[in-house]
């Protein structure tokens, strides 16, 4: 029997032909209209408006504008999110909350049910917005449909709690540490702490960007800035970290055992198996939601880790050495680590926060040195880039975290920027990697309502928003065909917009060998074909050095693998061999090259009795072949190390 571990899929599969996001996925909650915010009083408009908002409402409640802005930044990049998509309820710059117990049992929460609902939708936390309104004497209404208004709310939130815990209002950014802890609204020290000490670290280096409204925003670093931490120990916030939790010392986290048939238990490294990927996810539901179906035995999955979107508080469910089914992929699942993040893939911009980003890239450096994984994209990828384990399950597996992960950003946290060196892009047959960015890269993509299990889609439309990712098109023209993949479209002339499609595109990070030029057009070869992207100037792309480089040893065509088991006779008496067979729907054709980065990795399998790794002969590589990887067999293939501009280099292996 084959191993892979069973995924949840969208209900709408069968019947609508719709394609997996993440690992959980709740009924859709009624729909909710988007709520458009305005930037500032009446009609204004312009780039700076919501610059002289912060300006304003700091002087208007004696807040320091440093700490107004630092604490927007966290809560939300300064963007004018509605909190109909978010199940922290969340409004506006300054993330004012207001949730419903209807908001908490329905839709992305998902808690129907459950004993002492009321109770948790009465935490005090997730009624912010209320509480802005009447100390800002204005409306919840305008808080939550007026940016300016949602600022001025903020302020005077903030100014508050500075009020509650010194008695008054300090002109010194420093004195508010406490305050901004506060505003968390964490129960918890650790994560208050966190969350202050990342909004005083933003003080320190500054910030400028373009909010998705067209805004320009800019935070004036201090890099002198030194806060009175002492203050969090005013707030009597308790100390709920579990010492069981696998975490670095600075993130609030505690241990949730997953049930047993979601995960099996090993030993790793210890027994061997080499964790050598961690893979990105969203839940497709709430925090909570996810805890609770890891933890349900039958669900069939699991994480090892769950990060919050609020304040990236982090539940830790299988222990590192233990197997969590999580990937889609059992070869996969037994040499990494999974990490689900709150959230929907369809609205991942303004769920995957920048908390929530900053505590996974602290987990990953802090699992990555301990397991030694490469900070690069062949092994910190997305459940989007784990290929099927055969060709049946190849088109249906998973989209997460989605277009809108910024994995720019994310792996310039984890100190592997993707964009390292010039932009450009060199000859033919040197190798690149995708760095198109995110803020500036807007993409379209189609969205329909099987796409967003939130059901704030009510119909299919088509969405552009700063996005990761770039299209592969069959000609050097924007209105060639997309790549049609195989598996997706099998026999069709050209793929599609669709959000889940990913047959036709490459994310930020990935590494492709250049297969031609034209205008303002670059070839790469992909999947098996030759696909084009738009790339003028060679501003998406910069020559990626030093990585391996691998075309066929042979006449023909390479195969390509899924999965990693030792042929059958490798198997000692008594244990049933896994199925190990290549994807029929793909190969690497004579005289295409791809990017290969990591070293050849032995064949091997894994038995629950006795805690047994089995080892074949045979040699692996991943390959970076489409928007996935797959394995190839190293004896099929010749290495060779990308020189200096990514191009020839010296035979290696």
């Amino acid at each position: 029997m084959r191993k892979t571990p069973p995924r949840r899929l969208l209900p709408a599969v069968a019947a609508a032909g719709a394609v997996a996001v993440g690992c959980l996925v709740l009924p859709p909650a009624a729909a909710q209209p988007r709520i458009p915010l305005t930037t500032g009083a009446g009609t204004a408009t312009g780039p700076t408006v919501e610059q002289a908002d912060f300006t304003a409402a700091a002087a208007e409640f004696h807040v320091p504008r440093s700490v107004l802005l630092g604490v927007a930044y966290q809560e939300s990049r300064w963007a004018a999110h509605p909190g109909a998509y978010n199940t922290g309820g969340g409004y506006g710059p300054m993330n004012l909350t207001e949730v419903s117990a209807r908001m908490v049992s329905a839709g992305g929460a998902g808690a129907a049910g459950r004993a002492g609902l009321g109770a948790l939708a009465a935490d005090p936390a997730l009624h912010t917005l209320p509480v802005a309104a009447k100390l800002a004497g204005a409306s919840a209404g305008r808080l939550r449909d007026s940016a300016a208004d949602n600022i001025r709310g903020g302020a005077a939130l903030l100014a508050s709690y500075q009020k509650a815990l010194t008695g008054g209002a300090s002109a010194e950014a420093a004195d508010w540490y406490g305050a901004v802890a506060r505003y968390s609204g964490s129960p918890d020290r650790k994560a208050a702490g966190a969350f202050a000490d990342h909004v005083f670290a933003r003080m320190r280096t500054g910030a400028r960007l373009t909010t998705p409204e067209g805004q320009r925003v800019e935070l004036a670093a201090a890099p002198a800035l030194r806060p009175a931490t002492g203050q969090l120990s005013l707030l009597r916030l308790r100390a709920t970290a579990d010492p069981a939790a696998e975490c670095p010392a600075g993130l609030d986290c505690r241990f949730v055992p997953a049930a047993a048939s979601n995960y099996q238990v090993a030993d790793r490294p210890a027994d061997g198996m080499k964790v050598a990927y961690i893979v990105i996810h969203d839940t497709e539901s709430s925090y909570e939601s996810a805890v609770n179906a890891f933890a349900t035995p039958g669900n069939g999955s699991a994480a090892h880790y769950v990060m919050r979107a609020s304040d990236g508080a982090v539940t830790q469910m299988v222990a590192d050495k233990d197997l969590a089914f999580h990937a889609g992929n059992y070869w996969f699942n037994m040499h990494s680590i999974g990490i689900e993040h709150e959230g929907f893939a369809a609205h991942g911009a303004t769920w995957y926060t920048q908390e929530q980003y900053e505590d996974t890239a602290a987990l990953v450096r802090y699992l990555a040195e301990r397991y030694g994984v490469p900070l690069d994209r062949e092994h910190i990828i997305g459940h989007d880039n784990v290929p099927g384990p055969v060709d049946g399950d190849v088109a249906g597996m998973h989209w997460d975290p989605g277009p809108y992960w910024d994995w720019s950003a994310f792996m310039r946290l984890l100190g592997a920027p993707t964009d390292a060196g010039r932009p450009g892009v060199g000859p033919v047959g040197s190798a690149v990697t995708i760095t198109p960015g995110f803020g500036t890269n807007r993409q379209t993509v189609g969205v329909c309502p099987a796409d967003d299990p939130t059901g704030a889609t009510t119909a299919c439309g088509e969405r552009t928003e700063a996005s990761g990712f770039l299209y592969a098109r069959t000609a050097p023209s924007a209105t060639a065909p997309l790549v049609a993949d195989p598996a997706i479209h099998p026999g069709g002339p050209a793929g599609s917009d669709s959000i889940h499609d990913w047959g036709n595109t490459v994310s930020d990070g990935q590494q492709f060998v250049v297969a031609g030029r034209s205008g303002d057009w670059t070839a790469i070869w992909f999947g098996g074909r030759k696909a084009w992207i738009l790339n003028p100037g060679g501003r998406n792309t910069t020559p990626a050095r030093g990585v391996k480089i691998i075309t066929g040893a042979g006449a023909g065509p390479v195969p390509v693998y899924g999965e990693g088991y030792p042929s059958p006779s490798e198997y000692p008496a008594g244990l049933s061999p896994s199925a190990e067979a290549p994807l029929t729907v793909y190969s690497i054709p004579a005289g295409q090259a791809y990017v290969s980065t990591r070293p050849p990795v032995p064949a091997d399998d894994f038995f629950v009795a006795g805690d047994r790794r089995v080892v074949g002969a045979g040699r692996l590589r991943t390959v970076q072949f489409n928007h996935r990887v797959v394995l190839v067999s190293a004896s099929d293939v010749t290495a060779r190390t990308a020189g200096a501009h990514g191009g020839r280099g010296r035979p290696g292996h």
